[in-house]
């Protein structure tokens, strides 16, 4: 794909980000005002002032407001640009910071938001988990291109369920210490696992 192409594609998708973001906000707003359950579609396609047909452009179902962040591509896109020296973890580390550095105040707020609700609810907590899953063959096919290996080599799984392991414990953390900066968890567990683990 020529530069100019590949820097549409990707402010195509910091656009989207960002209008999946919005979305998110006012969603959380009702959430607290009304209740998750109480919250219908409708009621945010309204207060984001989109169709109900653009929300499900963006979100197949209510708990994907939550679950879903649309910053996969700008992490793969990152991922691509990593160079060839650094090893396959290191490329994945720097490309999930590289991903968060693009977030805003307000969506870092938003963030946090997801993940404290995503928590307290037990199935948005077990869709979570089936996201994770997603997350999961997303990391193994990107490494394992970077390799070039099929996505189901047990080591190039293995890497990418490390990783994922890694950012549910951050995820779980950050939602349970308000002070916590999530960069900054998500750097250091990530550089731990780098590390072996070593205590």
């Amino acid at each position: 794909m020529p530069p100019n192409k590949k820097t549409a594609a990707g402010l195509r998708e910091r656009k989207k980000a960002k209008t999946i973001a919005a979305v998110q906000q006012h969603a959380l707003r009702l959430f607290r005002e009304n209740g998750y359950q109480e919250t219908t579609v409708e009621q945010i396609a309204e207060a984001a002032e989109i169709s109900q047909s653009t929300f499900f452009r963006y979100f197949k179902t209510k708990e994907d407001v939550l679950i879903i962040d649309n910053y996969d591509p700008i992490m793969i896109e990152e991922f691509k640009k990593q160079p060839a020296e650094l090893s396959p973890l290191a490329a994945v580390r720097n490309a999930l910071l590289a991903g968060v550095a693009y977030m805003s105040a307000e969506e870092t707020k938003t963030a946090r938001e997801r993940i404290e609700v995503m928590m307290s609810i037990p199935e948005l907590r077990a869709a979570s988990a089936n996201n994770m899953f997603a997350t999961m063959n997303m990391i193994a096919e990107m490494v394992a291109e970077r390799l070039g290996v099929t996505s189901d080599d047990w080591s190039v799984r293995v890497l990418a369920g490390a990783v994922v392991g890694a950012c549910s414990a951050v995820l779980l953390h950050y939602a349970e210490h308000p002070e916590a900066e999530f960069a900054e968890l998500l750097q250091d567990a990530l550089n731990k696992l780098e590390s072996g683990l070593a205590f």
